[in-house]
């Protein structure tokens, strides 16, 4: 896969306990690196105080994916992309969804459909909001069945866009009411779908930025580093306000940064969305867009 290929490596500091699996990770994700040396705490706003023709300086810059294309000195605020860590480069294009068709479920990796078109695995705890971003993305209220009932989908799910890629819905992890039995039935299958899919772009695992961070997710997110899976972590909920004794979502998702980094060198792509206001949806899917192209050249 291209963007395994690439010569520019992504670099993850794992320090997990036990303390004996702290570990250095290198992906072959093409990443350039960033000009700084020691990241800082991203900002959750677009950049509207610095123009929109000036080229940030190392200490104006975010802690910001580069894609390939891109060299980092000839950054400037309106190449990134609001609400976000990404900035768009050369291989960013048409990102219109115009026709969306599911292909198949499928329990095993092995069962999924054998061709050659890339595809985004969107991946999430049990009640994230995966469906409902699902249907926001394609603009299909039932392309993905919303449920009450966490954990519902446990096949593996393959949509075809525009006849072109693949957007794969995974079962969610998590869910309290599934016996033990279905959730490594879950692990095992979910995993070597991540192993094996040769064709798999990227992982969109979404985090939702209602609640406090979750253990869970950071699990999740530290396998799939260590397992060369390219990740763009994609926050949801985040048009919810306020609640009693809780937090807003830009200070669990402040909160989530703060950790994640302490495991990630360099830090993956980032978007804050919601499937309420549609905030995030079309800047997700120009991300897609130029991971997508950059995987086709």
């Amino acid at each position: 896969m291209a963007l395994r290929r690439a010569t520019l490596t992504l670099t993850f500091f794992f320090q997990t306990p036990p303390p004996s699996l702290y570990l250095t990770h290198t992906s072959t994700l093409s990443i350039p690196k960033p000009t700084t040396t020691t990241p800082s705490l991203i900002s959750f706003r677009h950049y509207s105080s610095i123009s929109a023709s000036k080229t940030l300086t190392p200490s104006e810059k975010p802690f910001l994916f580069i894609p390939p294309g891109v060299e980092p000195t000839d950054i400037n605020d309106s190449m990134i992309l609001p609400f976000s860590n990404i900035v768009i480069g050369p291989y960013a294009g048409d990102s219109k969804i115009k026709d969306v068709e599911f292909i198949k479920s499928s329990p095993r990796a092995k069962d999924c459909p054998k061709d050659d078109r890339p595809e985004f695995a969107v991946l999430g705890r049990s009640n994230v909001g995966k469906s409902s971003l699902i249907n926001s993305l394609v603009r299909k209220k039932e392309l993905a069945l919303t449920s009450k009932k966490p954990g519902k989908t446990q096949l593996i799910n393959h949509f075809l866009v525009n006849k072109k890629w693949y957007l794969v819905d995974l079962p969610g992890y998590g869910f309290a009411k599934a016996s033990e039995a279905a959730k490594t039935d879950w692990s095992s299958f979910t995993k070597g779908y991540f192993l094996n899919r040769d064709t798999l772009v990227s992982v969109l695992l979404l985090i939702d930025a209602s609640v406090p961070p979750q253990r869970i997710d950071f699990d999740c997110a530290n396998w799939l580093g260590r397992n060369n899976i390219p990740v763009t972590f994609v926050f949801t909920k985040c048009d919810k306000m306020k609640v009693a004794k809780g937090k807003r979502p830009d200070e669990n998702i402040k909160e989530f940064q703060e950790i994640i980094k302490q495991n990630y060198k360099q830090h993956p792509p980032w978007i804050m969305t919601s499937s309420v206001t549609g905030l995030g949806r079309d800047d997700l899917l120009l991300h897609v867009s130029q991971l997508r192209n950059y995987w086709d050249q």
